[in-house]
């Protein structure tokens, strides 16, 4: 599934002809069974069928056809407690044809189903000769769901993949650019790019230094909508291309997965698109400073010492903490229109895998009642958060002697949290900004989640946004 095609998954609610599926969870099971033909009945005790998570039993009708299918929810209390992921694997099992949800849903379960259904839909195969497990079976809209919100959210993480799976190769920071200014058209927004030495005659100087020795030239890509007299709110995105390490090469195994370094800037353009499709009323603005971070006789060096926008100087401790350099700009820029909330969304250091694994993005807020407000929303939305703490005892360790600051520490310690107070420096209004560091990427399969990309924390944020800025 790609962006164009996440609104065409689902056959009309009213849909004929399509075999019954159930929802079933183990402790849900028995009075299911009552509920069916003896020989249904029979049939699922002696396939040992328990409500498993994500086991699928298809249902022989007394012709031998299919006639349905049952599928597990685990140890759910009921099924309308399931997330999007108990049901995302099923698009990949169920036999082709027609089907429809026979297990009665309350509107937010049935969404949650519906979104879940066309999340498993999704598959990177533009590349591919032939395109591997096409989805078959089709299922009808299920009552009760609210398809407006299925379509957005799904349709945006279906881009966020998109963007993080496709090769370097196809997509550099003119590539990047070229993405963004689609969806600003999309959605009536403005575009604009900010180019090459052009950076460094609108005060640009940190993103140009970083950028200069890759095959595109480095850019700020600048997205806006909305009405003036909304209040602001400025996402900006890492949009990294690819990471080489610069001079302080990374390993052929740390190097391997770079292509997915420009996952904030993803994430950003995924919760931006949503917001400008529920016409949420804020002035909208998406800042991606989008470079390669390449070696080359004029890339940045160890030992450099970088100028910024805001004016403090950074000395390169460390040419592959590339991230963080390039934000400076990007964040001073975006404090400069006084937003009502700043958030930036990158890959932005290793060390937060280590805290928290890839499937937990780290946030990072002196504001603790947003970050509880995300933390709750991003459980309830399957797209969870873990709230960090900004230790102000760490920020001395950004020192430096040549510069005002250095891009990494002397040491080894509370990588994560020293990358955060590194972009504090450069954010304005540190009470009205967030700082989420996130993995973008699936290391293993999972129902719905295939080895890949994976877009964090969209779905969440988009609920705090909504919340906050009520349409």
């Amino acid at each position: 599934m790609s962006e164009s095609t996440a609104t065409d998954l689902f056959l009309p609610a009213a849909a004929a002809d399509c075999r019954p599926l159930w929802l079933v969870t183990e402790g849900g099971l028995e009075g299911w069974l009552a509920s069916q033909p003896a020989a249904a009945a029979a049939w699922v005790r002696a396939n040992g069928f328990q409500g498993e998570r994500h086991r699928l039993l298809l249902l022989a009708g007394q012709d031998g056809e299919l006639a349905g299918a049952v599928y597990g929810l685990g140890s759910l209390p009921s099924a309308d407690e399931l997330g999007v992921w108990h049901v995302a694997g099923l698009p990949g099992k169920l036999a082709q044809g027609r089907w429809s949800l026979a297990t009665p849903l309350a509107p937010a379960s049935a969404t949650r189903a519906a979104l879940g259904w066309a999340m498993g839909c999704y598959r990177f195969d533009r590349l591919r000769r032939t395109a591997a497990n096409q989805r078959q079976a089709s299922l009808a809209t299920p009552e009760g769901a609210d398809m407006a919100y299925v379509r957005r959210a799904a349709a945006a993480d279906a881009f966020a993949r998109d963007l993080v799976n496709t090769p370097a190769g196809d997509l550099g920071p003119a590539e990047l650019a070229a993405a963004a200014e689609a969806v600003a058209a999309r959605h009536g927004g403005k575009f604009r790019q900010v180019v090459g030495d052009e950076l460094l005659r609108e005060r640009l100087p940190a993103i140009h230094a970083v950028g200069r020795a890759g095959p595109q030239a480095p850019r700020l890509i600048d997205l806006s909508w909305g009405h003036e007299r909304h209040p602001r709110l400025t996402l900006v995105g890492k949009g990294v291309c690819f990471d080489t390490g610069g001079l302080d090469l990374k390993p052929s195994t740390g190097m391997a997965l770079m292509k997915k370094d420009m996952g904030g800037s993803a994430m950003a353009l995924a919760i931006a698109a949503m917001v400008m499709d529920a016409g949420l009323p804020v002035r909208l603005r998406v800042l991606i400073p989008a470079v390669e971070n390449s070696v080359a006789g004029n890339a940045y060096r160890p030992g450099d010492v970088v100028r910024t926008r805001q004016g403090l100087s950074i000395e390169v401790g460390n040419t592959d903490a590339e991230g963080r350099i390039v934000l400076a700009d990007a964040l001073t820029l975006a404090g400069e229109d006084e937003p009502d909330l700043l958030i930036d969304l990158a890959t932005l250091t290793g060390a937060a895998r280590v805290a928290l694994g890839p499937e937990l993005p780290a946030l990072f807020t002196p504001d603790a009642a947003m970050a509880a407000d995300l933390q709750r929303l991003g459980m309830q939305e399957s797209d969870p958060l873990w709230w960090m703490p900004l230790w102000d005892g760490y920020d001395e360790d950004l020192s430096s002697k040549v510069g005002d600051l250095n891009n990494v520490a002397p040491h080894a310690f509370a990588g994560a949290i020293l990358g955060a107070l590194f972009l504090r420096r450069f954010v304005a209004n540190p009470a009205r900004w967030m700082h989420v560091d996130l993995y973008a990427w699936n290391p293993k399969d999972r129902p719905g989640r295939p080895v890949g990309a994976e877009a964090q924390c969209i779905r969440a944020m988009f609920a705090m946004l909504a919340a906050r800025y009520p349409a």
